[in-house]
């Protein structure tokens, strides 16, 4: 019998594709990472980051795929719905639909970049060693994040970064000019070092380190003072309890979940003080103010105006704050860019036909999420998904009191945990020993094989 061994371009080509796989799973990871430090990625040139990235990862797949010789893709039950949103946006374009062409075609370009890092998240991740890593990687970089939220509430400048002075005000936290998107990124980092913490996926030190951080990080939703932040972060929290209690009790995990109050607890108690506890207290205040005719009442009410006169595309993917001005029926020196709620935007935008396209979409989502979830404390991909649903679900939640889907780097990582929760189950290493007759035949030498 003879021994076939493997030419040496076609070595070389497994090789290159093998490297292009790896530049693929963290470059898309790392797009990610890069949006919420260039300030959400909402200035003109990092958004241009962000499209150009996705565009440069999905040309370097279909580089992987021709060096394959094969073209390999790996199916997610939400493509079709991204689909049937993608469609109506090409709808508004060639139609004329869209009442500001040039923000509905920027707009559209923006959501191809979502898409292309959704593609690439489903085609890269697919091991649950990878998926272990990433995990880990985000989880440092949530904390790294929240620690410099703490830093600059401890020594502010009013600058982000200590160095840049936003053009326009607002509430900094971290490197947010908006406090709300802040707490609209940790809502969904948190879960995943939480989740980590409860797991028996890492060791007893890295569980405990992973605890401290989502504790922290949990803090500075507190600390930042968004009131959509501390509701969407209650309802994870709940969310996650629930998942607890149909999981079997145990004393470790009862003790882990005091350490974490403990934990989470000090640092508001340390960081946060009088200046906390005045913020919490005036929110019953805020909220009548805002239901007595606040501004944020009157947008939504605006908004259903605009919705009322378009009902069924919708004005044009973008095209909300050119329209708005002819509907606002209350003064102010703002320029209102957003409505203050996704999903009203998403009415006024694109109306019921878009509208009917999310709720296919999150339908898609959670019922394909919450068969996964399964036995997330020693399953990798199960972690995963529970992980992801948590995060979503706050940012679903938040978006009823905010706009950060309208903010591009919450609403890229937003679509991909999104992906990642509707995944396949992710491959697992195979432990299983081989014959020890297969071993030794395949070290035995290539002239003694007959």
């Amino acid at each position: 019998m003879r021994v076939h061994r493997k030419k040496p371009k076609e070595f070389n080509r497994q090789a290159q594709s093998a490297r292009i796989e790896t530049i693929l799973l963290y470059g898309t990871f790392g797009l990610l990472m890069f949006g919420p430090v260039a300030f959400g990625a909402v200035e003109p040139w990092s958004t241009f980051v962000l499209e150009a990235g996705a565009a440069l990862l999905t040309g370097l797949w279909l580089s992987k795929q021709f060096l394959d010789r094969e073209l390999t893709i790996e199916w997610n039950p939400l493509f079709l719905p991204m689909a049937g949103f993608g469609f109506l946006i090409l709808v508004q374009i060639v139609f004329g639909a869209s009442a500001y062409l040039h923000d509905t075609i920027s707009g559209a370009m923006l959501y191809c970049a979502y898409a292309m890092l959704c593609f690439m998240a489903a085609q890269s991740l697919l091991r649950s060693s990878q998926a272990r890593k990433i995990a880990v990687m985000l989880a440092l970089y949530g904390f790294a994040i929240a620690a410099l939220a703490l830093l600059q509430g401890i020594a502010p400048n009013g600058k982000l970064f200590w160095v840049r002075q936003p053009t326009m005000g607002g509430a900094i936290y971290g490197p947010y000019v908006n406090h709300n998107h802040y707490a609209g990124l940790m809502e969904m980092l948190v879960p995943i070092p939480l989740v980590l913490s409860l797991t028996r996926l890492i060791g007893d030190r890295e569980r405990v380190a992973a605890g401290v951080a989502a504790a922290i990080m949990v803090g500075t939703i507190f600390l930042s003072g968004s009131r959509g932040g501390m509701l969407a972060i209650f309802v994870e929290l709940a969310v996650f309890a629930g998942v607890l209690l149909r999981q079997q009790k145990t004393f470790r995990i009862a003790v882990s979940v005091v350490a974490f109050a403990v934990v989470l607890v000090s640092v508001l108690t340390w960081l946060g003080g009088k200046e906390l506890t005045t913020r919490v207290s005036s929110i019953s205040t805020e909220a009548r103010t805002e239901l007595s005719g606040g501004m944020r009442l009157s947008i939504d009410r605006d908004a259903l105006h605009m919705f009322r006169s378009k009902p069924i595309l919708g004005w044009g993917l973008g095209a909300f704050p050119v329209i708005y001005p002819q509907y606002r029926s209350f003064y102010t020196n703002f320029f209102v860019n957003e409505a203050h709620n996704d999903y009203l935007q998403l009415l006024c935008e694109m109306g019921l036909l878009g509208f009917g396209t999310m709720v296919w979409f999150l339908i898609v989502l959670y019922r394909t999420a919450l068969r996964q979830i399964g036995n997330w404390m020693s399953d990798v991909s199960s972690a995963v998904t529970l992980a992801c649903t948590l995060g979503f679900t706050g940012i679903l939640v938040h978006s009823l009191l905010d706009f950060n889907l309208q903010i591009p780097a919450n609403a890229a990582l937003f679509y991909v945990l999104c992906t990642l929760a509707a995944a396949p189950p992710l491959l697992q290493r195979s432990r299983k020993r081989r014959p020890a007759s297969t071993e030794r035949e395949e070290v035995m030498p290539a002239s003694e094989v007959v």
